[in-house]
């Protein structure tokens, strides 16, 4: 089964994620973005999701996750838990 780890940065809304992207585009650091504005428990370790197999997260998370280029920004990408911006940093 595939796998794959990534971080990222989860927001209420789409804009903000738009603004954050903007902002790594520019030189922020990915995971001090995370750490500040992430609301998902994983910003304290700068969004850091670990090890995961294919399937395991929600269907347009995974999408992203198991098909994007591996170490690009990707998104503001749409589930039911916010906007996420992925970074896929390795897939198996």
């Amino acid at each position: 089964m595939p796998k794959a780890t990534a971080r990222h940065i989860l927001v209420e809304t789409e804009a903000f994620a738009n603004q954050l992207k903007q902002e790594i585009e520019n030189g922020a650091d990915f995971a001090q973005l995370a750490a500040e504005h992430s609301q998902c428990p994983s910003g304290a370790s700068g969004g850091d999701l670990g090890e995961f197999d294919q399937g395991r997260m929600v269907p347009e998370f995974d999408q992203v996750v198991f098909s994007a280029s591996i170490g690009e920004v990707h998104g503001p990408v749409a589930t039911q838990f916010g906007y996420h911006l992925i970074e896929i940093t390795s897939r198996s």
